[in-house]
């Protein structure tokens, strides 16, 4: 199985949106195989808090603006460390810098395949393989 039409729709929106507003490390893994409550996992980072909640705040609304859809469930928000937004088609967690090495998603997800993504967001990409690998002991990459 591979993720729908309109979760790839969502993710690219959403991508966008998290690009527009200065996300780094913007990568989405197609996990419809591996899980049933979700085709897609879109992750984004910041470095700090208040443009975390920007980012979050940009792909809520693109979403709603574009394709008429809002969240069912938005969690970590007060903190702004890590934020989750449930789309049940797509999840997208927005993460702080140092969340984004602790917790290594990428590592859990590595597996999956990498959806597509607009081109600003691919810009951001490489970024994410340097937190993988320094997250894994390895350094960082030049």
């Amino acid at each position: 199985m591979t993720a729908t039409d309109r979760a790839t729709e969502m993710v690219e929106v959403a991508a966008q949106a998290a690009a527009d507003k200065l996300a780094h490390d913007i990568i989405a893994y197609d996990v419809s195989d591996v899980l049933a409550i979700t085709d897609a996992f879109l992750l984004a980072s910041a470095p700090s808090d208040r443009q975390v909640k920007s980012i979050v705040d940009g792909i809520e609304e693109r979403l709603l603006k574009t394709l008429g859809i809002k969240p069912v469930r938005r969690e970590g928000e007060r903190e702004g460390r890590w934020v989750l937004l449930d789309y049940v088609d797509i999840v997208v967690h927005v993460q702080h810098a140092e969340e984004r090495v602790f917790y290594a998603l990428e590592r859990l997800w590595k597996d999956c395949p990498p959806l597509d993504l607009p081109e600003d967001a691919k810009a951001t990409r490489g970024k994410a393989a340097a937190h993988e690998h320094a997250a894994t002991g390895g350094g960082e990459l030049s």
